[in-house]
């Protein structure tokens, strides 16, 4: 016989998914946002909490309604069922989002504190993300344990700093918020809506999924529908969690007007925590950095090990979590400019596609399979094209592609997406109907 959660139980359930998606990245760019859109930062913020809160909630939802990831995909193609989860599950596995968090979290937690004479040292690196993985791996082994270390320990602690963060910045403000600057000047809403995709978190959601389910599962729960019902209501606490925390990080970015020349989120947190703080800020802010790396970490090799496991039941999830870890550590050696180089375009060619996957899941279960394979295809095909013209051809396509509705403001998918919809509508009534007309004939 199934049980039931007390409120209690949902809540760490929900602070459990909340410290699974809130990474480096979910640090870095509220703050970039805060510190570019000055004044206009709640425009740009809004923006932002629809793909970095919005569609992380929606894709769990999503994945909790169809069931898992594998039968969402199903739906569009077995092809696509195959190649796209494996494909998102090496881009915020070994391929990008963890070797990013791991070199996040040496540039942020101990880089600062070492002798000039080290900073820039390989080996330095090596060392840190060798003992950063060991760690990861060794809290990964035991995936049933993940309430309890993250909800009920690791969260809690990230949210009492970032509390505290903010109301010493109520209460000893460090400046006015300035005027937009860049992109921000004149596309605050779409240039947020854009910076949301970099947390990767609409993917993260997609393959949370399993962990989610596996973790209610463990806690006696075995009724798909209870099951779909509290995966939907943690969906909703931690993306009430990542708006707050987003909001936070915002105002202090934007706050941070008067204070030095940073080029990206974390030397605005640097700057922000060093005028609030001093030193001891520096300090708070590598643990801070240090410990969101991790629980993003063991959330993404936990889920990645569930799925490689399913897919290739010879090694056992012990041996695929020692293989990613192992992977991740490399990778992240080569350095976090170069991850990043590489991580944008691939997030740019993929992410569009899960977010039409992730509307289409959520739409009626009478959606016909002809509008999803379209859907899919035609907003794939742009993505893709898009994606060759900025990374190949330094966007000589851009005359071409700009006669596409939304494509100056990075979302041009939606018209193709859109166009997919419909063909795959008229091609199911027609069908449907030739369907019918053979079985009025039959008859």
């Amino acid at each position: 016989m199934t049980r039931m959660f007390k409120k209690k139980e949902l809540i760490f359930i929900s602070f459990m998914l909340f410290s699974m998606f809130f990474g480096a990245g979910n640090l870095i760019f509220p703050a970039f946002l805060g510190r570019s859109a000055g004044e206009d930062v709640w425009i740009s913020l809004a923006g932002f909490i629809l793909t970095a809160v919005g569609l992380p909630i929606l894709g769990v939802m999503a994945v909790a309604k169809a069931g898992s990831l594998h039968t969402l995909a199903m739906r569009v193609h077995p092809g696509f069922a195959f190649l796209f989860p494996l494909l998102i599950y090496v881009s915020i596995g070994p391929g990008l989002a963890i070797p990013r968090a791991g070199s996040i979290s040496f540039e942020m937690g101990l880089k600062p504190f070492l002798p000039e004479s080290l900073m820039n040292q390989p080996f330095m690196l090596l060392m840190y993300t060798i003992v950063f993985f060991a760690i990861t791996l060794w809290l990964s082994l035991q995936p049933s344990k993940l309430v309890d270390r993250f909800g009920k320990l690791l969260t809690p602690i990230l949210l009492v700093m970032i509390v505290v963060i903010f109301v010493k910045a109520v209460f000893t403000p460090i400046g006015s918020f300035g005027q937009a600057t860049g992109v921000y000047a004149n596309n605050s809403f779409f240039q947020g809506f854009l910076d949301g995709y970099l947390t990767m978190d609409a993917l993260a959601a997609l393959v949370f999924g399993i962990v989610v389910a596996n973790t209610i599962r463990a806690k006696g729960v075995d009724s798909p529908k209870l099951i779909s019902r509290y995966m939907s209501i943690a969906g909703i606490g931690a993306g009430i969690l990542l708006a707050s925390i987003y909001g936070i990080l915002a105002y202090l970015g934007a706050s941070s007007a008067t204070i030095g020349q940073p080029e990206n989120g974390a030397q605005v947190l640097t700057l922000v925590m060093n005028s609030l703080f001093g030193q001891g800020g520096i300090i708070m802010l590598g643990m801070l950095f240090t410990l969101a790396c991790l629980c993003v970490c063991i959330g993404l090799i936990i889920a990645c090990s569930q799925y490689f496991t399913g897919i290739f039941p010879k090694l056992s999830y012990k041996k695929w979590a020692v293989i990613l870890a192992v992977l991740s550590l490399l990778v992240a050696n080569l350095g976090l400019t170069q991850i990043l180089t590489v991580s944008v375009p691939i997030l740019g060619a993929i992410y569009p596609i899960a977010v039409v996957l992730i509307t289409l899941g959520l739409m009626s279960a009478k959606v016909s399979k002809q509008v999803y394979l379209f859907t899919i295809l035609f907003t794939g095909i742009f993505s893709v094209l898009e994606t060759i013209n900025l990374t190949f051809f330094a966007g000589a396509m851009d005359s071409v592609l700009a006669n596409v509705p939304l494509y100056d403001q990075g979302v041009g998918w939606l018209v193709p997406a859109i166009v997919g919809a419909l063909v795959g509508y008229v091609l199911s009534t027609i069908m449907k109907s030739s369907s019918d007309v053979d079985s009025d004939l039959a008859a």
